[in-house]
């Protein structure tokens, strides 16, 4: 997104840069762009500045050359020529010509004197003032005689021999303006003020105010070529204000600019030449004479033509080199994030999070969700801060979730930590739709977030890139009190336990899992109160998934009826399947407008019991943990195995740790051979009978299918079957729907 710093002027030209370059649209140029624009760049110069001609006119405009260090304030200069310009043309000729005008010129506001940086306007110091009416005098009175165009301007070259190529050009400008600006002040007063009628009459004027509308083409012309020389003067203005510390005047891509500034020097003081030989000549000349005139009108647009040639060259190259300073700057701020992290000085988490919000001086960068304002960062002075970093297509399950973690934590008097969403978004292709999606989203939070997404600085975004291995899925990167990093993605430990891992620390992580063992409800936590209820009443329970509606009610059925036979009664509950939101909201209302058994009304639950699986395999594998040596990897790998699969697939339990589960086929033909393994039951519990049958009707011939979603974490290189442990071939699976 770019800002109002980086606009182009009246003229078209891209602003000076100030300390900070802000074209953020060149940023992610690669260096194999930068040479190709280079070399298309230097083939282009070829053909505008490598002529016979320009050759020859280089030498002799280098021999003019013979600068002594003075200094002149161009900014302020070129201020005053640009309004000069400005105010010159009358907006209303009609006007003019019918006596009308209020002739505003020579009534120049408060407000305007202000825009050019003075309180009192006093002018230009002496010394400059005398060097432009010289310069004045030379297009003047040379150009009024049909003078040789080239001679007059390696003479006014001369005379600016001790100044800068940038200079000669700003003052060569001025003294112009100056004529340009008499020409048409004279013109604008001549019928309403007697001097200015006096001196019009003697200029014998009133013919070319009369008959301007027959010469609009030649002034048009002057205008334009006006235009193209100031756009080259902003060019050779900004690339001298270039900062120096990034970007050098020897070195590629400024370097390709130095030695055609000679000639784009000469060419624009000769169009200044051409246009003051345009003004003086048509002073006295007949209406024949006028509308006959057609080679003058013709150089002008040769000139203009020419001139718009060479600032579209420099432009380019400016272009080149915003990128090259804004790539330095970028690196120069990332590494200054990397030393400031890696600092263990701090005495509070303020310069940490003014580092990396505050970077375009916001004061206000953070938005509140609950009172809808704009904050600063000092209200997380002191605080954990968990960052929540995603994109704008962060789910609604886990805004919803995060919220009631988030909602919890505010009755706790224990916990002190705010959440600040960090949406990673690239602004250079913002839209409307975009900023709705964002709007939308910030309405849904009641934590803290950054108001915009431009307010990140590309260091920063790199930073979160690279050190906290940001792609697409949502992190969450916890700072304590003190910035300092104790997870650089703790939502793996928020979805596990919640409020529980407070503070969100890699060593909370840790002692967490150390309490930890394979159990129902470590396995559905606090998804449903109804089963942590049934849990302590030691009831029978089944959980079920997939998406097969057939195997569904047979497998249910043949439960029930198993349930009948043993003597229990199953509390059922199907959970679904996940990445499959609509067809399983359509089969839990299936089965319960059926009854077949108990479902999760809300689809966040069904997308919070598959997430915290997978948050337990990354959290495990954190750890070097393996198939070999865990058995509650082992046993996420295997329920994440039958989600994987097209089959269903069953766990049944009696309080927490009595537990059997296997896949749809083995299930339900374990079911159906009751029978086989009845005896068993009263000597050992439904559960460790219906486990010991289940592991006997497992085939030695099977697939399983584990698909590992792409959250950020450490994927394990090698993953072995939960079943009969051999490795699992691995395949890429890439999906943009899970619908």
């Amino acid at each position: 997104m770019i800002d109002e710093g980086n606009k182009p002027s009246r003229s078209g030209v891209i602003k000076k840069p100030h300390t900070k370059i802000k074209h953020t649209f060149f940023r992610y140029l690669s260096s194999f762009k930068q040479t190709k624009m280079l070399k298309q760049l230097i083939k282009k110069e070829r053909r505008i500045f490598n002529s016979s001609d320009d050759s020859a006119i280089t030498k002799q405009v280098l021999a003019t050359h013979l600068p002594d260090g003075r200094e002149v304030d161009l900014d302020l200069l070129l201020s005053v020529i640009e309004e000069t310009f400005h105010h010159s043309v009358p907006a209303d000729i009609d006007a003019v010509v019918n006596g009308t005008d209020s002739g505003n010129i020579h009534e120049l506001a408060h407000e305007e004197k202000a825009l050019l940086g003075f309180d009192d306007i006093t002018g230009v110091p002496d010394g400059l003032a005398s060097i432009i009416h010289k310069i004045s005098c030379e297009f003047s009175c040379q150009c009024s005689g049909g003078a040789d165009a080239h001679a007059s301007t390696l003479a006014i070259l001369n005379m600016l021999s001790s100044y800068t190529w940038e200079a000669k050009v700003v003052i060569a400008l001025a003294s112009f303006a100056v004529i340009f600006g008499e020409f048409w002040l004279v013109a604008q007063l001549y019928s309403t003020n007697p001097l200015a009628k006096s001196v019009a009459l003697l200029k014998h004027m009133p013919n070319v105010i009369e008959h301007y509308k027959s010469l609009k083409t030649r002034f048009d012309a002057i205008n334009l070529l006006i235009k193209g020389m100031l756009d080259v003067t902003k060019c050779f203005i900004t690339l001298k204000n270039l900062p120096h510390q990034y970007i050098q005047d020897d070195q590629p891509p400024k370097s390709t600019a130095t030695p055609h500034i000679p000639t784009a020097t000469y060419w624009s003081i000769k169009s200044m030449v051409a246009c003051s030989s345009q003004l003086t000549s048509l002073l006295g000349m007949n209406y024949d004479r006028y509308i006959t005139a057609t080679s003058e009108a013709w150089e002008l647009s040769s000139l203009a033509h020419k001139v718009h040639n060479i600032h579209e060259h420099l432009k380019s190259i400016l272009v080149l080199c915003y990128q090259d300073i804004e790539e330095k700057q970028h690196n120069e701020y990332h590494l200054m994030l990397v030393r400031i992290f890696e600092s263990t000085t701090h005495v509070d988490n303020v310069k940490i999070l003014k580092a990396l919000f505050c970077a375009k001086d916001d004061v206000h960068p953070l938005y509140h969700g609950s009172s809808k304002t704009r904050i600063n960062v000092d209200v997380l002075r002191k605080t954990n801060v968990l960052l929540l970093i995603s994109d704008l297509e962060i789910t609604h399950e886990e805004i919803i979730t995060l919220t009631q973690i988030y909602k919890h934590s505010r009755t706790i008097s224990d916990l002190n930590y705010e959440i600040v969403w960090v949406p990673v978004v690239d602004t250079l292709t913002w839209n409307e739709s975009q900023q709705h999606k964002l709007e939308q989203l910030q309405s849904m939070m009641t934590w803290h977030m950054i108001h915009h997404p431009n307010l990140l600085e590309p260091a920063v975004i790199k930073y979160i890139k690279e050190t906290w291995k940001f792609e697409k899925k949502t992190i969450l990167v916890t700072l304590d009190q003190k910035g300092k990093v104790q997870s650089t993605n703790a939502l793996h430990m928020m979805w596990i336990w919640r409020n529980r891992a407070y503070p969100f620390s890699t060593t909370q992580e840790e002692s967490l899992w150390k309490e930890e063992s394979w159990t129902l409800r470590l396995l559905v936590d606090n998804i449903d109160e109804r089963i942590v209820q049934w849990i302590s009443e030691e009831r029978y329970i089944c959980l079920y998934g997939g998406d097969d509606m057939e195997w569904i009610k047979t497998f249910t059925k043949s439960a029930k009826d198993i349930s009948t036979s043993a003597g229990i009664n199953f509390e059922m509950v199907y959970v679904g399947k996940s990445g499959r939101k609509e067809k399983i909201t359509k089969i839990c209302k299936a089965i319960s407008e059926e009854g077949i058994s108990h479902t999760w009304v809300d689809p966040t639950s069904v997308w919070y019991f598959w997430t915290r699986l997978e948050s337990m395999l990354y959290s495990r594998t954190q750890y070097g943990k393996s198939i070999e040596n865990d058995a509650i990897l082992k046993e996420v790998l295997t329920m994440m195995g039958f989600d994987g699969s097209d089959q269903g697939w069953a766990l049944i339990s009696r309080g927490s740790t009595e537990m059997a589960r296997a896949n749809a086929e083995t299930a339900l033909t374990t079911l159906t051979e009751f029978e086989k393994w009845e005896g068993s039951v009263q000597a050992n519990g439904f559960v460790v009978a219906l486990k010991g049958h289940l592991e006997s009707n497992q085939t030695p011939h099977h697939c399983n299918r584990l698909i590992l979603p792409g959250i950020s974490g450490e994927i394990p290189d090698v993953v072995v079957c939960s079943e009969c442990g051999r490795q699992m071939e691995k395949f890429y699976m890439f999906r943009c729907c899970t619908d």
